[in-house]
């Protein structure tokens, strides 16, 4: 009897301590963190979670959902974090914002929750960069307010942590990327200087799920009616048919209800804009601008100015802005969609917009700046249509013709690159080479050497009436282009004035005239080149990067040919010939010895009978030079003439194809 008392007392103390094992084991499985992450992990973003316990590698059934694709710089964005599907609970998390082109650098700050549901985390000493759990209560949905830095330009993605349970979870769960773009804000009085919440930080932890980029959806719905229903107008031609336009407008007429659709799926994008014009000009135009703010697109009316009768920009404040109604939007991924109805007609001041009567052109325009209570340059580009067009009357419309600003283009490249170039190597190392032969009763160097820069002056001056012809206005471009291409064209006026004022060759201020000719001369090609290479980056160019490495190489080879003949003439000149004397007298560049005595000028005719030295090397190394530079011109105009580039070989292979 006892020895059986004793078995069972036996069994149930074993049974009791086996049971009181597997709680102790299993009690922390059903608990994260209960007051959130520490500081100490703000790195990886990896918890301690204790027994060796590693990151799930699987596609995590949670979603890091930012309410806008695009914000301004010191705004504020929504973030969820929910589950998939929706009734999924998680218990614990961690968020942060980062950068794409710097993955250790946090951005930003997120405000406090009123929800108590979270509590702000201050890595590496920045106030509140990061946020995390202060419970583990389950959760099917957190939202939280993230502001952009004031003092932060790019692309961030938000990683995130998120627990299921204490030994369940995904580290580095991302978000759609980004964008923060710059608000040209300026301030009005004194304002509080703002703190700097970008911290450097050294992720050591990267995650194994990598989310697929989201599929190309070859049936837009916005095209469908494009032609039959209502009109659509595109960033580049033939882009409404193949449905891959950057941005986008549709105009649909039912009755006395104008409805416009916008559509912009750039990721860079912070507005697109439609502009109802008189011409295909900006100025005094009527738009609707979509503007993502604050995770939701806003609508607004407004119209432009534009040189001589202002500023470069569009008033919100002269339009009423009842005058449109927004009817639909969406800001998903960085794609902006928005559909407004306008009244028939608007009055804006004493100019009247009469949808139902009057034609007008279309301006479609999409840029990656705001202003305040504006939108900015439209940097990712600006369309005006063909035709002035009836809204109500479907029209085959296209874009504008660019044919002004590629002659200014192809002009400017011939001239600089082309003429200008060979007129320099003529003047400088041909002076005593072709020495008998004549050319309109002048020496052959001399001759080309006109020949080449009358061409650059009249290519140069074509060029420059063309494009204020095509502007008719002062560049609203960030960029120095248009301001050094101004110089250069004085510079380049002035040389031919300045030659026909040469003094004599016996005169004392002859040195003096050649001195700035040749400075004058040489600055305005430097600029030309420095001004072209510029062009790469504007916006109505629509030249393609890699076009500044044909322009490097070119630069390459001009200098390797000026050094080669430089070295041929210092051989002439220090006493590498056996005809030194002569070689030196004949080649000596003429600056500071024009004008000297009489014998000196005897001498000098007397050694213009015959070639310099080394003048065989001299015109083979021309003749290899000018047919490079002929090539280099050739590429350079055919970029310029079918820009963009890319979409002309495109559209030839579908029709070699076809």
């Amino acid at each position: 009897m006892i020895k059986h008392r004793s078995i069972t007392i036996l069994k149930t103390t074993t049974a009791a301590y086996i049971v009181l094992l597997h709680l102790s084991s299993w009690m922390p499985q059903i608990t994260t963190l209960p007051q959130g992450a520490p500081e100490t992990v703000c790195d990886t973003m990896l918890p301690f979670h204790g027994q060796g316990i590693q990151p799930a590698n699987t596609a995590p059934p949670f979603r890091i959902e930012p309410s806008a694709g695009t914000i301004g710089q010191g705004q504020t964005l929504r973030v969820d974090i929910v589950g998939v599907p929706n009734d999924l609970t998680f218990g614990g998390f961690m968020l942060q914002a980062r950068s794409t082109s710097t993955p250790n650098q946090i951005v930003g700050q997120f405000n406090p929750s009123e929800d108590g549901l979270s509590k702000l985390m201050n890595c590496e000493y920045s106030v509140g960069n990061s946020v995390t759990h202060t419970s583990t209560t389950p959760k099917r949905v957190i939202s939280l307010e993230w502001q952009s830095p004031v003092d932060f330009e790019g692309e961030i993605v938000f990683n995130s942590t998120v627990a299921q349970s204490y030994d369940t979870f995904w580290v580095g769960v991302p978000s759609v990327p980004v964008r923060v773009v710059k608000r040209d804000i300026a301030p009005v009085g004194p304002t509080t200087p703002r703190p700097n919440f970008t911290q450097n930080t050294r992720p050591t932890y990267v995650p194994d799920y990598v989310p697929p980029a989201a599929a190309a959806t070859p049936d837009d719905p916005f095209y469908d009616g494009c032609g039959t229903s209502k009109n659509c107008f595109g960033s580049k031609d033939g882009c409404v048919d193949s449905k891959s336009c950057d941005f986008v407008a549709a105009i649909k007429v039912i009755g006395d209800t104008y409805e416009f659709q916008l559509k912009s799926k750039s990721k860079d994008a912070a507005y697109v804009a439609l502009g109802l014009s008189d011409d295909n000009k900006m100025g005094n135009d009527l738009t609707l601008e979509c503007v993502p703010q604050n995770g939701k697109v806003s609508m607004f009316s407004s119209l432009t100015s534009a040189p001589p009768a202002g500023q470069y920009g569009a008033n919100r404040a002269v339009v009423p802005q009842s005058s449109a109604r927004l009817i639909e939007s969406s800001v998903v991924n960085g794609v902006i969609y928005c559909k407004a109805q306008r009244d028939p007609m608007t009055k804006v001041g004493d100019k009247v917009f009469d949808l139902q009567n009057n034609k007008y052109f279309l301006l479609l325009a999409s840029g990656t700046g705001l202003k305040e209570n504006s939108v900015g340059y439209h940097d990712l580009g600006r369309v005006p249509s063909d035709k002035s067009i009836n809204l109500a009357e479907l029209a085959d419309l296209g874009g504008a013709s660019k044919l002004l600003l590629r002659l200014h283009g192809c002009f400017m490249i011939a001239a600089w690159i082309g003429t200008t170039s060979l007129g320099i190597i003529f003047a400088r190392y041909f002076k005593q080479t072709w020495v008998g032969s004549q050319l309109c009763g002048k020496d052959q160097w001399f001759a080309w050497h006109r020949i080449c820069m009358v061409t650059t002056w009249s290519l140069t001056m074509a060029a420059f009436v063309i494009i204020f012809v095509e502007i008719r206005a002062w560049s609203g471009e960030r960029n120095p282009h248009a301001i050094l291409g101004v110089i250069t064209t004085a510079l380049c006026f002035i040389q031919p004035i300045g030659a026909l004022f040469r003094p004599a060759p016996n005169s004392k201020n002859r040195p003096f005239f050649n001195w700035a000719h040749w400075l004058g001369g040489n600055l305005a090609h430097l600029l030309a080149i420095v001004t072209i290479f510029f062009s790469v980056k504007l916006t109505k160019a629509e030249l393609p990067e890699w076009m500044d490495w044909i322009l490097v190489a070119y630069v390459a080879f001009h200098v390797i040919v000026h050094l080669i003949f430089s070295v041929i003439l210092c051989m002439q000149i220090t006493g590498c010939s056996a005809d030194n004397k002569q070689a030196k007298r004949a080649n000596d560049f003429p600056m500071g010895n024009m004008g000297h005595h009489h014998g000196m000028r005897n001498n000098m005719k007397s050694d213009r009978k015959m070639d310099a030295p080394f003048a065989g090397f001299r015109k083979g190394l021309l003749a290899v030079y000018t047919v490079v530079l002929i090539l280099f011109v050739i590429a350079l105009i055919v970029i310029v003439a079918l820009a963009p580039i890319e979409d002309a070989f495109d559209s030839l292979k579908e029709k070699l194809n076809s």
